[in-house]
């Protein structure tokens, strides 16, 4: 189950403001989701970290799997042996990231409800707590599970990619080229999520 946030006529109006990105959200609007079960979804982010999607979607399909083909319980993922998980297709450290994020919501008691009405830093703060768990994963769960509408990630070689590529963008360290990126962002605010949503569907058609 899973319900829609509302899509703001408002976002592609303002975001056409920027000449760069004004060809770019032409046509279809993006739509923002509220997910359940968001320790799985974190759970998901870990999996794909530095995976294509198609291996990464195999290895999850792998993982629920073993579960009968239902999300587990925060429990039963602590309970399922190591080696079950390694056998999937996770490295060591992803095995440990994993049940890291286990632990670590059946001991702070997190909820969906508790997160969903957090703000996107405090969220942050919360879960980069858990070892293995960074800014960049924290933010693609605010962005495809938690429906936050002004995530930029600055971080993500997808959007700087498209970036410097769309803006002719001039840098000699990573330090100066996410200033100017976020600098160029503040201006997309407080729809900065469905700005990248529209550089990584502008990458992936073969812009980049």
């Amino acid at each position: 189950m899973k319900s829609t946030y509302f899509v703001p006529m408002s976002y592609q109006k303002h975001l056409k403001k920027d000449k760069g990105l004004a060809t770019l959200v032409k046509g279809e609007a993006y739509t923002l989701y509220k997910r359940k079960n968001t320790a799985i979804r974190l759970i998901a982010s870990i999996v794909s970290q530095q995976l294509s999607t198609k291996v990464a979607a195999i290895i999850f399909k792998r993982f629920i799997d073993v579960y009968k083909g239902k999300e587990p319980s925060m429990q039963a993922l602590i309970d399922t042996p190591f080696d079950i998980l390694r056998g999937i297709g996770l490295s060591n450290s992803k095995v440990n990231y994993v049940q890291n994020v286990a632990q670590f919501f059946i001991s702070q008691k997190i909820t969906d409800k508790q997160l969903y009405a957090m703000e996107p830093e405090a969220v942050i703060e919360l879960l980069t707590q858990i070892k293995g768990v960074g800014r960049w994963t924290v933010e693609m769960l605010l962005m495809f599970s938690l429906g936050h509408e002004d995530v930029f990630a600055v971080d993500d070689l997808g959007i700087q990619q498209a970036m410097i590529k769309l803006y002719k963008i001039k840098y000699t360290t990573k330090k100066e080229l996410q200033i100017k990126m976020l600098k160029r962002s503040m201006s997309w605010a407080p729809y900065r999520t469905y700005a990248c949503l529209h550089l990584w569907n502008w990458k992936d058609t073969g812009a980049v």
